[in-house]
């Protein structure tokens, strides 16, 4: 991988309304306060040395929910018929709005909007390791120690940008909705019409610690292609996992359904592009399972099976083949916002 995917958007991205978060359903990577693995320790321990990416962050909408959310008509009307009285006191609303610590009485409190845990992982016991510099001054270790660090700091759930996959399923956890009561009952969309290369590139981006915060880059050309892929791919197993979850035929099912035939729809086209086995490995995985309700082991083995091929084209590719997508690629005019810096 290069240095840019390194430190390219916060290795995950949330919707307007939608925000990545930790919730504990089905596709998600992260769990939040089980045990001290999972203890959150909050943005401004990070902002001790990533400042300028914070100032990126405190541009973005990701950070602006701990405010807007409570403050929005439409949110509170959505709480009000999920019989919800306090938005940030409120699990369904915390799993994907908020980054939250535990308290002592065993509940959750909203310490900001959708922030570096959100997507790197709760960091309790990763950050220490991360910001410890094999013992040594940053700058004074040598290869071999700066190697082990990183493999330690992933050992303990740290979610490095490199690892594509893990950070676009975080991504799409909240961007394909994954409540079927919150759709039916509250009225809440469904999903936005996530796209990870336009989405990553936007107002989230922050790729400035390599550079000292010197210039914020978008991504390469060989990493975009690889998002693109990746995420198309992450969109058809989470779409897959929440037709699974379907109860009922209205119209959380009906928009998942949609979803994910749109998804296949897309993965074939990028196999009609690329050619590689790893896309029709997918496709036939995907169409394995029927849409459907009450089906929810036939498409959970299928989505199984996507995840763990798209995991193969993370390991395999790095998008230096992938030249034949360039012209499907979202432009730049596409990119949902622009980062502060």
């Amino acid at each position: 991988m290069n240095r840019q995917l390194e430190n390219s958007t916060a290795a995950a991205i949330a919707a307007l309304v939608l925000a990545v978060c930790l919730f504990t359903g089905p596709g998600t990577a992260l769990a939040q306060g089980d045990g001290d693995r999972f203890k959150v320790i909050g943005p401004t321990k990070c902002a001790e040395c990533h400042k300028a990416e914070t100032e990126v962050w405190k541009g973005t909408t990701h950070h602006a929910l701990f405010t807007d959310l409570t403050r929005s008509k439409e949110a509170n009307q959505i709480a009000e018929r999920m019989g919800m009285r306090r938005i940030k006191s409120e699990s369904l609303c915390l799993d994907c709005h908020f980054t939250t610590v535990a308290t002592e009485g065993g509940g959750r409190e909203a310490i900001a909007g959708v922030s570096c845990e959100s997507c790197h992982g709760p960091a309790s016991v990763w950050q220490p390791i991360h910001s410890g510099f094999s013992g040594k001054k940053e700058g004074q270790e040598t290869p071999a120690e700066i190697a082990t660090r990183w493999e330690k700091s992933e050992a303990a759930g740290m979610i490095r940008p490199k690892d594509m996959y893990r950070w676009a399923k975080n991504c799409f956890s909240c961007h394909v909705v994954p409540q079927e009561k919150l759709v039916n009952t509250g009225g809440h969309r469904a999903g936005s019409p996530f796209e990870l290369v336009a989405w990553s590139q936007g107002e989230v981006r922050h790729n400035l610690w390599y550079n000292k915060g010197a210039i914020n880059e978008p991504a390469s050309r060989e990493t975009k292609r690889l998002m693109f892929v990746v995420g198309r791919a992450v969109e058809l197993e989470t779409s897959l996992r929440a037709v699974g979850k379907a109860t009922e035929r209205a119209g959380y099912a009906v928009a998942m359904a949609k979803r994910a035939q749109a998804a296949r729809q897309a993965v074939d086209a990028l196999y009609g592009y690329l050619k590689i086995d790893e896309l029709k490995q997918i496709s036939t995985a995907a169409n394995s399972a029927g849409l459907k309700l009450n089906n929810e082991a036939a498409l959970s083995a299928a989505a199984d099976e996507v995840g763990a091929v798209t995991r193969k084209i993370v390991e395999k590719y790095d998008g230096s083949t992938f030249g034949a997508i360039d012209g499907v690629l979202p432009p730049e005019s596409a990119y949902k916002g622009k980062p502060a810096r």
